[in-house]
């Protein structure tokens, strides 16, 4: 999706009135990623010190919206880096826990009460395999990540998990104990375990409301069924689970670079066919039921999809990192530094937004910031010197 024009339409997709229809949550999520990098947000405005220059420019706001296809990969660096501080010198594995597809209405109508549930099933059976002598013997990192589409954009909530090989028993550090073996807990296992934490939590939790939907038969159906959980092979080595984090961790239902095409009434955007030997296909969908697929994907207000658990959990996780580390012969964790955009741009891909794109020996300096509060705005401009 390289054309400005697309993507400015594809943004203008977002303020459809059809919109109306949706929460009042979701109609602001919409119309803040329909405004992202606009005049509405504000702007920096700046101008450049060489006299023989002049150049203005304007440098529209984002809002962040962890929904919105058009930012957040500065946000995204930053996360990466503080995880890679994080990482041992030991195996990390990649697990995948799904729910049937009979469970979707249940969920959709109870989303911020089911998929904590979810976070906590998935959770306890990993602690619960980590603490088996058999196992392990110890309490793993672990690292998740909510995902709730399909290629299509349709409704699949399912939990990746990264989970270190080795773990911490309070005191040491516990290395794998099938260093041979491409898996670190048993499938079967995982799968038997995490559905009956996850179905008592269904039959016993008061708060879910099941609407028109009839309990008894939806969980005697999901019952019977054989819930999937992908134990997959381990990562290569640091450098892939760097790769998975920077990949995956803050992926959204869909990116601007999916769109190839829009009419006046439709959108067409690839997805890969799983089902059909994960073949690129394409897909023309209405204006309509595109954006009604995209808000089905709107997490609840303040849900946290990105969750650490074990020896990552957040109280006490630097010093508990630190112990782990000295245990294992490994100085302390370096500390967590925030970097600038600027700089950040600089590194990855060399360039310095300080300098005027125009005269390319002048450095831009700010007149004005909209977001300064009021008595800032009235302030006279400073003046700008010549290089």
């Amino acid at each position: 999706m390289e054309k400005p024009a697309l993507k400015a339409s594809f943004q203008s997709l977002f303020a459809h009135p059809c919109i109306a229809r949706f929460n009042k949550y979701s109609q602001a999520v919409l119309v803040n990623i329909s405004t992202c990098h606009t005049a509405k947000k504000g702007f920096h405005l700046y101008k450049c010190n060489n006299v023989s220059c002049n150049e203005s420019r304007y440098q529209f706001h984002c809002r962040g919206n962890r929904h919105c296809p058009f930012c957040g990969s500065m946000k995204r660096e930053e996360w990466v880096e503080n995880r890679i501080n994080e990482l041992l010198p030991t195996s990390y594995y990649h697990m995948v826990f799904t729910l049937p597809h009979e469970l979707n209405g249940v969920i959709l109508g109870n989303r911020k009460i089911l998929l904590n549930t979810l976070f906590e099933s998935v959770t306890e059976t990993i602690l619960n395999h980590g603490k088996n002598e058999e196992f392990l013997g110890a309490e793993p990192g672990i690292t998740m990540v909510l995902h709730t589409w399909g290629q299509d954009l349709s409704f699949h909530p399912h939990i990746h998990c990264i989970v270190s090989g080795g773990g911490f028993n309070g005191s040491q550090w516990k290395p794998a104990k099938r260093k041979n073996n491409r898996f670190l807990f048993p499938q079967i296992s995982l799968a038997k375990m995490y559905k009956a934490i996850m179905m008592k939590a269904l039959k016993h939790n008061k708060d879910i409301k099941w609407a028109d939907i009839e309990k008894t038969e939806l969980l005697k159906a999901i019952g019977y069924k054989t819930w999937n959980v992908y134990a997959k092979a381990p990562f290569g080595g640091p450098g892939q689970v760097i790769e998975y984090l920077g990949r995956y961790t803050h992926k959204i239902a869909i990116t601007k670079h999916r769109i190839e095409e829009m009419s006046e009434k439709q959108i067409k955007f690839r997805y890969k066919d799983y089902a059909d030997g994960n073949k690129v296909k394409s897909m023309w969908l209405y204006h309509e039921e595109f954006l009604r697929r995209f808000e089905l994907h709107i997490l609840p207000k303040r849900f946290v999809k990105i969750r650490h658990a074990g020896f990552l959990k957040n109280r006490d996780k630097h010093k508990r990192i630190n112990a782990i580390r000295a245990s294992i012969g490994l100085g302390e964790a370096p500390p967590k530094v925030t970097v600038p955009v600027a700089i950040r741009m600089l590194e990855k891909y060399g360039t310095d937004i300080s300098k005027c794109t125009c005269c390319k020996t002048g450095t831009l300096v700010l007149l004005l910031d909209t977001r300064a509060k009021r008595i800032e705005k009235q302030k006279p401009f400073p003046k700008v010197e010549s290089s």
